[in-house]
C-alpha cells in the first residue's frame, strides 16, 4: 500500500511551504534516508527526508507550488501501483518570527530591508519574445558581464535564473533567427515594471517587523566611538595571523567579528540589556545569545551565536563565518535562527555611517554598527586632527529597559572598542 509523504512542519511558525525543487522524480527508487525535495519555509530552504523504501509513484505538487503543512507532496509505493487521491487544506496565516531590519534615524523611522527575489516563474524562452524572469542580482551581474539572459538556463524554481547561473554562464552568440525575431536587449540602466510575488520568508519578515514596531515602543540612542584603536588591533592581528595556515593558527578577523565580541563582552558590565519582554514578567537571561543580520536575496536572516559571552574572538569569528555561509546558501536550521537575546546589525561595509534597527522580538535592544569614517575631531590637547569615527546606534524596547540602561551599555561598549585589547583577556 502506498505511503504518503506530507509537507513537514519545519519551524514553529510554519503553516505553508514552497516546494523549490524535486530531488527525486516520479519512477525513481527511494530508500530510507534519501532526500526527495527542497522546501522553502518561512525561515530557510531545507531538504525533506524519505523514511520509506520503494518507488516514488506520484508528485502531488510542482516546483514552485505552495503547500499547506500536513498536505501530501508525494506518494511512495511499488512499481505500477496507483497513487491514492490526495486531499488538501487551506493554508493558515503564518505567525511573526524574530527578524532584524534597519530603518533611517528619523523621528518615526521607516524600515528598510533587502529586496525580495522573484518567486518561482516559468523557464525563460530565448526566441519567443517572452519576458525573461531572473533575480535582480542575476540581472545586475548579467549586465556587468555583457551576457544575454535569454541564453542562460535557470536552475531556480520553474527555471528562474539565479546568481549562480549567471556566474557559471559563458557568452553565447545569438542565432540569426533570434537576432531578427527577438527585441534587442535593454540597456543595463533601463527600468522595468515588476510584480514580485511575496515569498514565505518575505511574508514572515513583514509580519515580524509590523509586530515589533506596533507592539514594542522603540527609543533610540547613539554614541560616537574612536575607531582607530579597533582598526589598529585588527591590522596587527591579521598581519600576524592571516598569512599562517589554519593548522598553525592562521585566521583573518573582520570588523564584524570584533564588534560581535565587544557587544557580548559589554553585556557582562550591563547585564540588564540582556532582557526580554515576557508579557507578565521581564526575563534577564543568563547567557548572551547573540544574533546578527545577514542579507540574502530574499530578505534578511539573523543567525544566533549561543552563549557568546563565553567564547573567545577566534571562536566567535569562526562560528560567524559558518553561519553566514549557511545563511547565504539557505541552509540555516530554525534552531540556528531562534532564541536570541541581543541583536547586532552592521551596514558599515556599505558605507552607511549611522542608522537604527528594528528590534528583534523579544529582545530588549538591537545595536546598529556604522562605517568608520575619517573626519575632523578635537583631541585631548584641543587640537583639530583627522580622526576615525564609528557611530553606533541602539534601538531599545521601552517596556523592558529605560534610556539609562541603554546609555550605560553604549558607554561600556565604547570603552571596550576604544581599548579593544580588554576583550582579549
Amino acid at each position: 500500500m502506498a505511503t504518503l509523504i506530507d509537507m513537514p512542519k519545519l519551524s514553529d511558525t510554519m503553516t505553508v511551504g514552497t516546494l523549490v525543487r524535486w530531488l527525486k522524480n516520479e519512477g525513481d527508487a527511494v530508500a530510507n534516508g534519501d532526500m526527495i525535495a527542497e522546501i522553502e519555509t518561512d525561515k530557510a530552504t531545507m531538504e525533506v527526508e524519505c523514511f520509506d523504501e520503494g518507488i516514488l509513484i506520484k508528485h502531488y505538487c510542482s516546483e514552485g507550488d505552495e503547500v499547506a503543512v500536513a498536505d501530501p507532496i508525494a506518494a511512495i509505493g511499488e512499481a505500477g501501483e496507483e497513487a491514492p487521491a490526495a486531499t488538501s487544506s487551506a493554508p493558515a496565516a503564518a505567525a511573526p518570527e524574530p527578524v532584524a531590519a534597519v530603518e533611517a534615524p528619523a523621528a518615526a523611522p521607516a524600515p528598510v530591508a533587502a529586496p525580495a527575489a522573484p518567486a518561482p516563474v516559468a523557464a525563460p524562452a530565448a526566441n519567443t519574445g517572452a519576458r525573461i524572469k531572473a533575480s535582480p542580482l542575476a540581472k545586475k551581474i548579467a549586465a556587468e558581464k555583457g551576457l544575454d539572459l535569454a541564453t542562460i538556463q535557470g536552475s531556480g524554481p520553474g527555471g528562474r535564473i539565479l546568481k549562480e547561473d549567471v556566474l557559471n554562464a559563458k557568452p553565447v552568440a545569438a542565432t540569426p533567427a533570434a537576432a531578427t525575431s527577438a527585441p534587442a536587449a535593454a540597456p543595463a540602466a533601463t527600468l522595468e515594471e515588476l510584480v514580485i510575488p511575496v515569498s514565505n520568508m518575505r511574508k514572515s519578515i513583514g509580519k515580524a517587523l509590523v509586530a515589533s514596531k506596533t507592539q514594542a515602543p522603540h527609543f533610540y540612542l547613539q554614541i560616537e566611538v574612536n575607531g582607530a584603536p579597533l582598526a589598529k588591533l585588527r591590522a596587527e592581528l591579521n598581519g600576524k595571523l592571516a598569512g599562517l595556515p589554519p593548522e598553525q593558527g592562521g585566521v583573518k578577523f573582520s570588523v564584524n567579528d570584533l564588534t560581535l565580541k565587544a557587544a557580548a563582552e559589554a553585556v557582562r558590565r550591563v547585564p540588564a540589556i540582556n532582557r526580554s519582554w515576557e508579557g507578565d514578567s521581564i526575563k534577564q537571561h543568563a547567557n548572551v545569545h547573540l544574533a546578527f543580520g545577514v542579507a540574502i536575496d530574499d530578505g534578511l536572516v539573523t543567525p544566533v551565536i549561543r552563549a557568546a559571552e563565553t567564547k573567545g574572538l577566534r571562536e566567535i569569528g569562526a562560528e560567524a563565518k559558518v553561519l553566514i555561509k549557511k545563511a547565504r546558501s539557505k541552509k540555516l536550521t530554525p534552531n540556528e535562527m531562534s532564541g536570541s537575546t541581543l541583536t547586532v546589525t552592521n551596514l558599515g561595509m556599505f558605507g552607511i555611517s549611522d542608522f537604527y534597527g528594528i528590534i528583534n522580538p523579544n529582545n530588549a535592544a538591537i545595536l546598529s554598527i556604522g562605517a568608520t569614517i575619517k573626519k575632523p575631531v578635537v583631541n585631548e590637547h584641543d587640537e583639530i586632527v583627522v580622526g576615525q569615527v564609528m557611530k553606533i546606534g541602539l534601538s531599545g524596547d521601552h517596556r523592558t529597559i529605560d534610556g539609562a540602561v541603554g546609555a550605560q551599555y553604549l558607554q561600556a561598549l565604547k570603552e571596550i572598542l576604544e581599548t579593544p585589547a580588554m576583550m582579549l583577556v
